[in-house]
């Protein structure tokens, strides 16, 4: 069906509520008196409804006025919007970037430096994707990420130090070995161990990647880190898992090994731009934005992670 109005009839019935009179409203717009009372005039008999009326020796809006302008108040701002797309487009602003997170990385790094992007880009979205092991790897080199948050730097690609993730060994508080003061590896070997899947596209066997000790007679591979700490649990083996994990969910359903020679391990994280030049200004904002984010770790807190 073909449309009675025009978003400019509209905008001008919004100025002339917004300025309190006809002629306030034609003085903002830098149109005659006349013009403006033939355009309300147009309007109000393409809808059939009055959508002023005279108070003192002003026209103003009528509740009929003000009412189908609160419905065309969010019309107007999304023809702002799309303006405002367009003008971010021609000048390279990307409307979406996507975010890569390997699974070591606590999510809530990303919470803070989003927000404060959000709040000063308004047409830029965000998609955020979970990666692991040779996942991780991929989105990189084949360019499919903006901003990945990635272990190790991966050859001829830029990486900047964003922090650490500290991995240790657990299992349920229920489970025997949670009362033992200290446990080898051998005796860990005999458990069964619960492993995070590579969520990578690599079919040809032998090369998907493993990270960290894997010597267990038993392996119950699953897909992620909250899988893995449900099967802890429930007692179905152990898993090294991040610190960040243990800390929020598993204070009092987890119990920390004591391993030999193997208590915790260090992963290095590192922000890595994939599309180097082709980076587009909201993703570098971005970029910079997590950056800022990393804080020194004091003598305190470092000897906490070691």
């Amino acid at each position: 069906m073909r449309l009675k109005t025009t978003l400019d009839q509209w905008q001008t019935l919004y100025e002339i509520d917004r300025a309190g009179s006809i002629q306030a409203a034609a003085l903002r717009l830098k149109k005659s008196h006349t013009t403006l009372i033939y355009a309300l005039r147009k309007l109000e008999d393409q809808l059939g409804v009055s959508l002023v009326q005279v108070e003192g020796r002003r026209a103003v809006l009528s509740e009929n006025g003000k009412a189908l302008l609160r419905r065309a108040s969010s019309m107007l701002e999304q023809a702002r919007e799309l303006e405002l797309i367009s003008e971010l487009l021609v000048q390279g602003i990307e409307s979406e970037i996507v975010v890569t997170v390997d699974h070591l990385c606590s999510l809530e790094r990303l919470y803070e430096p989003m927000a404060n992007f959000l709040a000063e880009n308004k047409s830029t979205s965000i998609q955020v994707i979970e990666t692991s092991l040779s996942r991780t790897t991929e989105v990189v080199t084949q360019e499919l990420a903006d901003v990945a948050i990635i272990n190790l730097p991966i050859t001829n690609y830029s990486a900047e130090a964003f922090g650490f993730t500290k991995m240790m060994p657990v299992v349920a508080s229920s489970h025997p070995l949670a009362k033992s003061e200290s446990i080898s590896l051998n005796q860990l070997s005999s458990l069964p161990q619960i492993v995070v899947r590579d969520l990578g596209s690599v079919e040809k066997l032998g090369e998907k990647k493993n990270a960290g000790w894997l010597k267990s007679r038993q392996r119950i591979t699953v897909d992620n880190f909250d899988h893995a700490f449900n099967a802890v649990v429930q007692e179905v083996g152990y898993c090294r898992l991040p610190k960040h994990i243990i800390d929020s969910r598993g204070n009092e359903k987890l119990t920390v090994l004591n391993v030999e020679n193997g208590s915790s391990y260090q992963v290095p994280l590192h922000l890595s731009l994939p599309k180097g030049v082709k980076t587009g200004p909201a993703t570098q904002r971005f970029y910079e934005l997590l950056l800022e984010s990393v804080t020194p770790l004091s003598s305190e807190q470092l000897s906490n992670q070691i």
